[in-house]
């Protein structure tokens, strides 16, 4: 079984950089980690070692604004 806990949401660049430094936070150290997603908290157990993926994108349509993205990707192998 598979769960998906999912929030999107407009913020400024300062409450962003807010949210990165909380998951940021929560990585340091060796404990289970809280992830806050939208009005939910996620509880998660990344072992020591994690898999980081970033992925930048930029696009000019011929038509339409220019967009900018990027995704950060972090895995790791649950323990059993």
């Amino acid at each position: 079984m598979a769960d998906t806990t999912e929030a999107s949401q407009t913020l400024s660049r300062e409450e962003v950089a807010g949210e990165l430094e909380a998951l940021a936070n929560e990585l340091r150290g060796d404990t289970d980690i809280t992830v806050a997603v939208g009005n939910k908290s996620v509880a998660l157990a990344p072992r020591d070692s994690i898999d980081y993926d970033i992925e930048v994108s930029e696009r000019e349509p011929m038509l339409g604004d220019k967009r900018e993205s990027v995704s950060i990707d972090l895995h790791w192998k649950a323990e059993e």
